[in-house]
């Protein structure tokens, strides 16, 4: 296997150097095959999803697999022209009469491995942007979901010429082989853990990373939040995909004397997305045997150490469906509270004044995404000036990562870079500056010997730099 993937990345790295200026047209085209071939392969990608998780609702595949890399292309050809243009730049006063600018360049060949619980949107929407800044692509998408992994792979083969987008299939011996090339560009979503190990991989060639990873991204109720609105929507969040999404809002800071009505509000919103329960075929399943094993374990050790536990009640036809949960005021130490759930248990934990519940946030990691639930502005306003995480969102829950015009990415665990739009466009591009000098200019100043006008003028110079 090593030897085909360094055949396959030569065969890109020879054609990217044989063609290293890659035409809008060119751009546009390759963007258009991919809108095209996304189209015609979309039932069999859904039916695959669907058979690799056991159950995924269709509409939830349609919506985040598919019709979200679909706005990226829409968004990428829409700018494309304007992102690709030369930028002027400022010339400071001392350098002129030179002319500066910035001209984005295709870095090459990039490398993206992507994971298994958005394997169409997390494998195509990197590639959008890589392809739009004029690169060459090799994926190495999730064994986890291996029928969508070989469904994306016949559907980019007779899309694109292998030196132009390439697919590898494999485990975890194939993508650490992947992440030992020496590509222009690495890009990597999953966990923190193995991100560290590709980050490591990388270095060793000194390959550029973006590494989008997650954590335990909060959901804050403040006083001055709608309990029913800011319920809804925190369980939407967390029920999307049963949980298995990198910005689901894994705990919840709600005020103490709130408790009761926020769990009321999050348990009727549950058992109205899934009247029947966790047999409801909106409810996706639980990737592997697995996953499930380790959800129950962290829900059990909640149990077994005195935490109040509601769930959603009913029969599942399905084996490795889960029902939703909510846990009020679990022990900090458990693994609940101290690893990324990734599955449909919601953790709520009381707070007595907004500043302690700031200070719970800020003492942890970085979040890969932060819910604030007010409708006081300046609580808002108080928050998103003292936090760091990779994105906000402001009643309302995941949303912002469907945003073509706003940059996607955590910050130091829970990531590093960004992408999507001209954010993605430009993770991927060499931005070249440029200057420009003038026939007739003044850095004959800057000339020994350093003497008599020279020394003058070069203290005069100090002034205006």
């Amino acid at each position: 296997m090593t030897t085909e993937l360094e055949t396959l990345f030569a065969r890109a790295s020879a054609a990217q150097r044989a063609a290293p200026v890659v035409s809008l047209d060119t751009r546009l085209d390759r963007l258009d095959r991919l809108a095209t071939a996304l189209l015609a392969a979309e039932p069999r990608l859904i039916a695959a999803m669907s058979d690799d998780f056991s159950h995924r609702p269709a509409v939830e595949s349609r919506l985040y697999d598919i019709d979200l890399v679909l706005g990226e292309i829409r968004h990428a050809k829409r700018h494309l022209k304007r992102w690709m243009r030369v930028r002027r730049a400022p010339v400071p006063l001392i350098y002129k009469p030179a002319r500066a600018e910035i001209r984005p360049q295709p870095l090459g060949v990039v490398g993206i491995i992507s994971p298994w619980n958005f394997p169409v949107q997390l494998a195509l929407a990197p590639m959008v942007a890589a392809l739009a800044a004029g690169n060459r692509v090799m994926l190495k998408p999730s064994e986890l979901t291996p029928r969508t992994s070989d469904v994306l792979a016949e559907m980019l083969a007779g899309a694109f010429a292998p030196e132009e987008v390439a697919t590898v299939t494999g485990g975890p011996e194939v993508a650490s082989a992947f992440s030992a090339l020496p590509f222009d560009h690495l890009f990597f979503t999953g966990s923190t853990n193995v991100g560290r190990k590709v980050a490591e991989a990388a270095a060793r060639n000194l390959t550029p990373v973006t590494l989008e990873l997650g954590g335990k991204s909060p959901a804050v109720v403040l006083p001055g939040a709608d309990l029913d609105r800011a319920g809804r929507r925190i369980a939407w969040g967390k029920a999307m995909n049963a949980g298995q999404v990198c910005v689901a809002p894994d705990y919840v800071l709600v005020p103490r004397k709130k408790m009761l009505p926020m769990a009321d509000a999050i348990m009727g919103a549950f058992m109205h997305f899934f009247p029947e329960g966790p047999e409801s075929p909106d409810l996706a399943a639980v990737v592997s045997d697995r996953h499930l094993t380790r959800l129950d374990a962290l829900l059990g050790e909640a149990e077994a150490r005195g935490a109040k536990i509601l769930r959603l009640e009913g029969p599942s036809g399905n084996a490795r469906k889960f029902a939703p949960a909510v846990v009020l005021d679990p022990p900090p130490d458990i693994a609940l509270m101290q690893e990324e759930i990734f599955g449909p248990i919601l953790p709520l934990i009381p707070y007595d004044t907004p500043e302690e519940a700031l200070a719970f946030v800020t003492a942890r990691d970085h979040p890969l995404a932060l819910y604030l639930f007010s409708e006081d502005k300046a609580e808002q306003a108080h928050w998103l000036d003292h936090t760091i995480s990779g994105g906000v969102t402001v009643n309302d829950t995941t949303i912002h990562v469907g945003f073509g015009s706003l940059p996607f990415g955590g910050v130091g665990p829970s990531g590093q870079g960004a992408y999507h739009g001209r954010t993605g466009f430009e993770t991927f591009s060499h931005l070249k500056p440029v200057v420009r000098q003038a026939k007739w200019n003044g850095m004959a100043v800057a000339e020994p010997p350093f003497k008599g006008w020279r020394k003058r003028a070069l203290g005069l110079m100090r002034k205006l730099m």
